[in-house]
């Protein structure tokens, strides 16, 4: 019988909450507000999850200071219009209810800056299932998943959680790679944003959320 889990970290978009709605809709807004041309919304959808200065960089091609400015344009948007144009995942809930419940420490790990992802979980009210809040810093300086999961584990390590077995739920391969560069293992999510190819390297997979509790729980 494999050992139960020691902590918990979850991610939050495409894992909690479905957050495509307001974040595409948030950055086509920011385009046409650079007077760029508005990516497509298939295009914009691989944006939900990874940090976004970096798919300003990397997807849209801005220059540090253009992808500062955008991020700048960006962000008080979000916050007022964005941020609630979203919902919970059904199930979910449940899910995190159960592990609060059975007593096991956890942690959001997202890369979604802290202030807005303590509004949505606020809002949703799910803010009391977490013992740890943990997500990009509001400078974005902290928002590469290896750097946010390694902030959780400092975070759990100080509220005195056991962190000899613990494990990462997320639904990118972003999610699966910055977990394992802290040697966390990642079960991956079938409901979220990742395609096929993104499971790789993950331990086991729950399409849904009623899989994943005897992944977490046994």
């Amino acid at each position: 019988m494999t050992d139960p889990f020691t902590s918990i970290l979850f991610d939050l978009d495409g894992t909690i909450v479905d957050s495509a709605p307001g974040i595409t809709k948030t950055l086509a807004w920011t385009f046409a507000e650079m007077g760029r041309p508005i990516p497509s919304n298939e295009e914009l959808r691989a944006w939900v999850g990874p940090p976004i200065l970096d798919s300003f960089r990397d997807r849209a091609g801005m220059s540090l200071g253009e992808a500062a400015a955008a991020l700048a344009i960006y962000r008080p948007r979000y916050l007022e219009f964005g941020a609630l144009d979203s919902s919970v995942f059904a199930g979910v809930a449940d899910v995190l209810h159960a592990i609060h419940d059975a007593g096991i420490p956890l942690s959001l790990a997202t890369s979604k800056p802290e202030t807005p992802a303590t509004f949505m979980l606020s809002h949703f009210g799910l803010l009391d299932c977490f013992d740890i809040i943990t997500g990009a810093s509001d400078d974005e300086v902290r928002s590469a998943k290896a750097d946010v999961v390694a902030e959780a584990l400092v975070r759990l390590a100080a509220f005195g959680a056991d962190l000899t077995r613990p494990v990462l739920v997320g639904d990118r391969e972003h999610d699966v790679e910055g977990a394992a560069a802290n040697d966390v293992p990642t079960i991956f999510v079938g409901w979220g944003y990742g395609s096929e190819s993104e499971r790789v390297g993950s331990i086991a997979v729950a399409e849904t959320p009623a899989d994943l509790l005897p992944l977490l729980l046994g």
